[in-house]
C-alpha cells in the first residue's frame, strides 16, 4: 500500500481550509494508495478547530496544533516532519487555499510512474479565474520562469508548496525546509535543495486552483505601506537560496538588489527610503544568516498515529 499525507498548513482561514479539505478528499485514487489529511494549524484563533472536530472525531483528518503561529516555513517544515516520522511514503503539499482538481493527485502519481527517478513533482498552479497563478510559477532553469504550461511532464528547478509531491525518502536526505524562513523563499530554497540532487518535474495534467486573493507574487515597488515589512524575510531568505549557486548566485543578488533599488526610485510610491532600506538590509543579513538543516528522526515503516491535539 503507498501511504501518502496531504500536509496542509493553515492559520486563521477556516474558510478556504474547509474547501481545501474537501477538494482533497475529493481525489480519485489509484487501487493500492491510501491518502490521510494532516492539517497542520499554527495556532488560528478564528473558527478553525470547532469546523474541523467532526473530522477530526471520524478519523479523516489528523490535526496539529504547533501552539504559536510559526509561519509558513515553520508549519511545513513542522507538517512534513510529522509526517515522514510517521512512516508516509510520499508528501503531498499545499497552504489552505489550493484547490485541487479531482485527478491532480493520481496525475501526479502516474507522471512518477513513467519518469524514472525523480525528486519532486509539482502541479500546475491557476488563479480562480483560469490564468497561470503568478506567485507559484515553477522555475527552469534556475532564473528562469516557465511560460509554457502545455507539456504533459517537463523538468522543474523550483516550485512552490502548493501541490508539490515529495518522496519521504528524499526529506529524510535533503532535510526538512527551514523553518527559521518564517515566511517566503522556504519553498524555493527547499525544492532547490532536491532539484541538485534530482530531476525534478511540473505535471501539465495534474493541476490546481490557489483561491489567492489577488494574481499578483507581490513587490516591495507596489506594495501597501502595512506589508512592507514583511520583505525583509525575502531578501534575507533568498541569500541562503541563491548563494549555494556560487558566483552567479551572488551576482545575481547583488545584482538584483541595484535593480529592485532603482525601481522604487522610478516607482510613483511612498516610503521609497524606507523600501530601499529594506532591500539593502535584508541582502546584507542574509550573508550572516545560516540556518541549520534540520532531519526527521528515521521512521520505523509503519504509518502510526501520532501525538495530535
Amino acid at each position: 500500500m503507498m501511504q501518502i499525507a496531504a500536509v496542509v498548513v493553515t492559520y486563521n482561514r477556516c474558510t478556504l481550509l474547509m474547501q481545501c479539505i474537501e477538494h482533497v478528499h475529493a481525489q480519485k485514487l489509484p487501487a493500492g494508495v491510501s491518502l490521510d489529511v494532516l492539517v497542520v494549524d499554527n495556532a488560528s484563533t478564528d473558527d478553525t478547530l470547532y469546523s474541523l472536530t467532526p473530522f477530526i472525531e471520524d478519523g479523516t483528518v489528523h490535526y496539529y496544533n504547533t501552539g504559536s503561529n510559526l509561519g509558513g516555513a515553520g508549519g511545513f517544515a513542522f507538517g512534513m516532519r510529522v509526517a515522514v516520522e510517521a512512516g508516509y511514503n510520499l508528501l503531498w503539499v499545499m497552504d489552505d487555499d489550493c484547490l485541487p482538481s479531482a485527478i491532480a493527485l493520481e496525475k501526479l502519481l502516474e507522471a512518477g510512474d513513467t519518469v524514472g527517478e525523480w525528486g519532486f513533482l509539482s502541479s500546475v498552479v491557476k488563479w480562480t479565474d483560469g490564468s497561470i497563478c503568478a506567485m507559484n510559477v515553477q522555475r527552469h532553469p534556475l532564473f528562469n520562469n516557465i511560460e509554457d504550461f502545455s507539456p504533459d511532464v517537463q523538468p522543474a528547478s523550483l516550485a512552490s508548496f502548493v501541490s508539490l509531491l515529495v518522496p519521504a525518502a528524499v526529506v529524510r536526505e535533503v532535510g526538512l525546509p527551514h523553518a527559521e524562513f518564517f515566511i517566503w523563499t522556504d519553498d524555493w530554497e527547499f525544492t532547490r535543495r532536491i532539484s541538485r540532487k534530482y530531476p525534478c518535474y511540473v505535471v501539465g495534467a495534474s493541476q490546481v486552483v490557489h483561491a489567492s486573493q489577488t494574481n499578483s507574487p507581490g513587490n516591495i515597488f507596489t506594495d501597501s505601506e502595512e506589508r512592507l515589512g514583511r520583505y525583509a524575510y525575502i531578501y534575507r531568505n533568498d541569500v541562503v537560496l541563491y548563494r549555494e549557486e556560487g558566483l552567479r548566485g551572488h551576482l545575481y543578488l547583488w545584482v538584483r538588489a541595484i535593480y529592485h533599488s532603482l525601481r522604487v526610485l522610478l516607482s510613483d510610491v511612498n516610503l521609497k527610503r524606507e523600501r530601499i532600506d529594506l532591500i539593502w538590509k535584508g541582502t546584507k543579513e542574509g550573508f550572516n544568516f545560516h540556518p541549520m538543516t534540520v532531519f526527521p528522526e528515521p521512521a520505523d515503516g509503519e504509518v502510526n498515529e501520532c501525538n495530535s491535539n
